[in-house]
């Protein structure tokens, strides 16, 4: 990189933070995701603008939020007119971050290992207003988010993040270009809240329900996870000896639907 992006700041690891070094992945990730020109762009987590200056290459509608001031200072060195954000992403409500009524977000970046799973979810929560997102996480946690059934990752982000959206395992990002480097590697993930499998759903927070309790002690069969499920288990003919991790998406709505 140049002289501009070199990185002669001690990264916090209180805030998880790992700098992506290297320029063909960043571009190769921001090239990924097909931004339209003029499209409006969300990116969590810019550090010290990695992905930020190929992001305002495609377009130079772009919100990044980011919780170090530090970072943030240099952010605005370094971009002039960038709209940034200095707040913990978890806790922004992401209304604030909308345009107009009529275009939902599209969100981007390479987010702290340490609260993956609170981000995911919190972006399919909010799946009303956002359309997709493209995060570089690790590669484990990307692989239980894919995980199919009678597999030791299939588990409730398997089941939730392909329900109320769909995703897709994109590229593997080597632990080699970080800075400074962690004991994994990483994998771009994408996400479509788009597409959906949610109208199949009856009631959406008894089926939540259902399967954090199934895999809430995945070892033990259905008929002991659900017991205390307020449903009579004899209504969702199925065979409550099998385990949580053998039940596919499709067999978890048909059971929700039946007990609910």
């Amino acid at each position: 990189m140049s002289d501009k992006f070199t990185y002669n700041v001690r990264p916090k690891k209180s805030l998880g933070q790992n700098y992506l070094t290297d320029e063909n992945i960043c571009r190769n990730i921001v090239n990924a995701f097909e931004i339209e020109p003029g499209e409006h762009i969300v990116e969590i987590g810019p550090g010290k603008g990695a992905l930020t200056r190929y992001i305002l290459e495609k377009t130079s509608n772009l919100t990044v939020v980011e919780l170090d001031r530090n970072n943030c200072a240099l952010l605005k060195e370094w971009f002039p007119g960038l709209n940034i954000i200095n707040r913990d992403f978890l806790k922004l409500d992401l209304n604030e971050l909308l345009a107009n009524s009529v275009e939902k977000l599209r969100v981007i970046g390479n987010i702290p290992y340490n609260i993956t799973s609170p981000i995911i979810f919190k972006l399919m929560d909010n799946r009303t207003i956002v359309k997709d997102a493209q995060l570089m996480i690790q590669e484990e946690v990307a692989r239980r988010i894919t995980a199919d059934p009678n597999n030791k990752e299939y588990g409730i982000p398997s089941i939730l993040l392909n329900v109320f959206g769909s995703s897709k395992l994109l590229f593997k990002v080597s632990r080699n270009c970080f800075y400074p480097k962690p004991k994994v590697d990483s994998r771009i993930i994408y996400f479509d809240f788009s597409v959906s499998q949610e109208e199949k759903v009856k009631d959406i927070v008894f089926f939540r329900k259902l399967v954090k309790a199934a895999f809430g002690t995945r070892r033990k069969t259905l008929r002991n996870s659900l017991k205390n499920i307020e449903a009579d288990l004899s209504k969702g003919e199925i065979d409550l000896g099998r385990r949580a991790e053998s039940l596919t998406i499709n067999e978890f709505i048909e059971l929700s639907n039946r007990l609910c």
